[in-house]
């Protein structure tokens, strides 16, 4: 059977996962793997994959062979296995999955989840890389990239999300991401004091970077027209550089694309995948003394009252956009809260001529751009 084919099969969300069902499955078949001894593991709530990618990045321009895999995709599968400076290709993706096919245990292949097998189908595509950026998809001890042997964990900032599989509390997240680091690990920007409390129990380091080379990140990303966020992202990752002893220098960042992070797309038109509290936080000092119409949707299981309420204050008008996807928020629901929030709300039609964010989660800037037209 055909990738696409084979994934389409696989639900893309589980109420319930089995943890012993990945490192049972590895332990069968890892003596067929040519895993490099240089795997990056990057946990955390939000920025691990702009703190995947321009690590990935920097290495990769320095001359190493290096490979990425992050989640979720926004248009196209192959996003989530990035090599050398591409998405890798269907045909590279095709052989692969081939090869776990003849692999992996028939039991495991039917069980397997979709991120499970899309995890060992990244190692198999990675094989002989100097390299690997290992982003964890939901927590960190018991996710589907921590059967891996890791050589650094790098830490982004930790805040509510997930809670039915996470926990309620910063404590009780901060604890299952954190149990994932095996060797050491740096321990990026964090909002809450409970989380460097914790970090003081494992084998870990904070960012050492000194005050010019801060000043050059702020720089870069200013003179790049990202988000100002982005910058304790790269923060992070070039702690790890220097960690490596390896060159300093940000020319070896030129080029980099950074997609859906309040990414400009048109005359007063951004793209955010942002959907927690943490990353409306980071819209709003984005967009501070500025009102913006802002095309939203959601997922059930966010905070939607919370994020709204962080965001109200930039909002000129709410746009719901409909979203297929079993996870996604009863609309009504979504009007009803904006309402009572005194936001003016109403569904998508068009665009009007207004600066303009599109937010709340991978599947929502999905469905924007698969209709946009400029």
């Amino acid at each position: 059977m055909k990738l696409t084919k084979f994934l389409n099969k696989k639900p893309l969300f589980y109420k319930e996962i089995d943890y012993d069902r990945m490192p049972k499955c590895w332990n069968k078949i890892r003596d067929n793997f040519k895993i490099p001894k240089k795997i990056v593991h990057i946990i955390g709530t939000n920025g691990k994959g702009t703190t995947g990618r321009f690590l990935a990045y920097y290495l990769y321009k320095m001359g190493f062979n290096v490979g990425h895999y992050t989640s979720p995709h926004i248009m196209k599968f192959n996003e989530r296995i990035w090599i050398n400076g591409k998405d890798t290709d269907d045909e590279s993706l095709e052989k692969a999955h081939q090869k776990l096919q003849q692999l992996i245990p028939k039991y495991y292949v039917d069980r397997l989840s979709y991120f499970e097998y899309t995890t060992f189908l990244a190692m198999k595509c990675f094989e002989g890389l100097d390299y690997i950026i290992l982003e964890a998809g939901l927590g960190g001890e018991r996710d589907a990239t921590s059967v891996f042997d890791r050589y650094m964990s790098l830490v982004t900032t930790i805040d509510i999300d997930h809670q039915s599989f996470l926990g309620n509390t910063i404590e009780e997240i901060a604890t299952t991401k954190l149990n994932s680091i095996k060797t050491h690990a740096i321990i990026g920007k964090q909002i809450h004091s409970e989380v460097m409390q914790i970090s003081s129990h494992y084998p870990s380091f904070l960012e050492f970077l000194n005050e010019n080379e801060l000043n050059q990140i702020q720089n870069f990303i200013k003179e790049n027209n990202f988000a100002s966020y982005l910058a304790d992202n790269l923060a992070l990752s070039l702690s790890f550089i220097k960690r490596e002893n390896l060159e300093f220098n940000l020319d070896h960042l030129k080029g980099i694309e950074l997609k859906g992070r309040l990414q400009k797309i048109d005359e007063n038109l951004y793209i955010d995948v942002g959907h927690n509290p943490l990353a409306a936080r980071a819209i709003l000092n984005e967009f501070k003394d500025k009102k913006i119409n802002l095309i939203y949707n959601t997922y059930e299981d966010k905070d939607y009252k919370e994020i709204l309420s962080i965001l109200k204050p930039i909002i000129n008008k709410l746009f719901i956009i409909e979203v297929e996807n079993d996870r996604i928020a009863d609309k009504n629901k979504v009007i009803k809260t904006a309402k009572n929030l005194q936001i003016e709300v109403e569904e998508f039609k068009k665009l009007e001529n207004h600066p303009t964010l599109i937010f709340g989660s991978f599947s929502v800037v999905e469905k924007f751009l698969r209709n946009y037209e400029k």
